[in-house]
C-alpha cells in the first residue's frame, strides 16, 4: 500500500468497480510464500530428503508466479489496464512448463519414480504412451490452459481462490490415496512412492487459499492479481501431472475450462 501497488480500474468500467480502485494487488505473493514456507517447515520437522517431484513443482510455481508478477508490475507502472502482451505471457508460461516437463522426465526420486510419465493417466496409467517431445508439449498446454483459466475466473471477490481451494482438496485426497500402498491397491489407484511429500504441499496450498480467502472475500481487502491466479493454475496443473491424474483436470477444473471457452467464444464473436 505504501508503494501504491493498487488495483487499476478503467473509468469506462461498471460504476460498482470504482470502489475497488487502489485496493492492493499482487497478493498472490502471499499465497506463493505461504505454500512454500509451510512445505519447507513441515519438511524440516520431518527431516526427510525433499522429493524431486516437490522441488520441480515449487520451481514451476515460482516461475509461473514470476510471469504474473511482471505482468502486474507493468500494469501498475503504466497505470493502465495493459500489462505485458498476451503472447509474452503465454510464452513465459510455455517456457516454464516445458522446462518442468523436460526435467521431470530426466530426474527420478530415490525409488526411481520420475515426476513425469510418458503415459497419460486418470487414476492409473492408460495405454496411451507419448514420446518425450509430445509429453513436454502436452504439459505446456495443460499448464498454460489451467493457469489462464484461473486467471480468467479471477473476476469476482473470492471466486478464483474459493474454486482453487475446492480443487486443491480433491487433489489432496487423490494424492493421499496414491501415496498409501494399501489404499491405492484397495481402490485400484496407481501407487506413487514418496507422494506423501506432495500431500503436504497440496495441503499447504489449500490452507493458503482459505487463509487468503478471508481477505479476498467481498469486499476484498487485497487482490491476488496475475501473480496469484497464474500461480494457482500452475500449481493445480503440475500437481495433477505429478500424481498421474492429468486427464482428470477437465473434470476437476470444470469452471476454469468453461471460463476459457466462454472468453474464446466472446472474443471470437467480437472480432467477427
Amino acid at each position: 500500500m505504501r508503494k501504491g501497488f493498487g488495483q487499476f480500474i478503467r473509468d469506462d468500467g461498471p460504476s460498482s468497480h470504482h470502489t475497488k480502485r487502489g485496493t492492493p494487488t499482487m497478493g498472490g505473493i502471499i499465497i506463493i510464500f505461504s505454500v512454500i514456507a509451510a512445505y519447507l517447515i513441515a519438511h524440516l520437522i520431518s527431516g526427510n530428503a525433499m522429493s524431486t517431484s516437490a522441488l520441480l513443482v515449487i520451481g514451476l510455481v515460482v516461475a509461473i508466479g514470476l510471469v504474473g508478477f511482471i505482468d502486474d508490475y507493468v500494469k501498475i507502472s503504466r497505470q493502465n489496464s495493459g500489462g505485458i502482451s498476451g503472447k509474452q505471457k503465454i510464452f513465459g508460461q510455455v517456457v516454464a512448463a516445458s522446462i518442468f516437463g523436460y526435467l521431470g522426465l530426466q530426474f527420478a526420486d530415490k525409488d526411481g519414480f520420475t515426476p513425469i510419465s510418458l503415459q497419460l493417466s486418470t487414476v492409473r496409467d492408460t495405454s496411451l504412451t507419448l514420446g518425450t517431445v509430445a509429453v513436454v508439449i502436452w504439459i505446456a498446454f495443460m499448464v498454460t490452459a489451467t493457469s489462464n483459466g484461473v486467471n480468467l475466473t479471477d473476476g469476482l471477490d473470492g471466486l478464483a481462490t474459493g474454486t482453487s481451494a475446492i480443487v486443491g482438496i480433491a487433489l489432496a485426497v487423490l494424492a493421499y490415496v496414491s501415496s498409501h500402498a494399501n489404499f491405492a491397491d484397495y481402490l485400484g489407484v496407481m501407487y506413487i512412492p514418496n507422494a506423501e511429500e506432495l500431500v503436504i504441499f497440496i495441503a499447504a496450498f489449500v490452507g493458503a487459499c482459505v487463509g487468503f480467502l478471508w481477505y479476498n472475500s467481498f469486499p476484498a481487502q487485497v487482490f491476488m492479481g496475475d501473480t496469484g491466479s497464474l500461480a494457482l493454475g500452475g500449481i493445480i496443473a503440475v500437481f495433477a501431472i505429478a500424481i498421474r491424474k492429468e486427464l482428470l483436470i477437465p473434470v476437476l477444473c470444470g469452471i476454469f475450462l468453461i471460463e476459457n471457452l466462454s472468453v474464446m467464444m466472446q472474443v471470437g464473436y467480437f472480432k467477427y
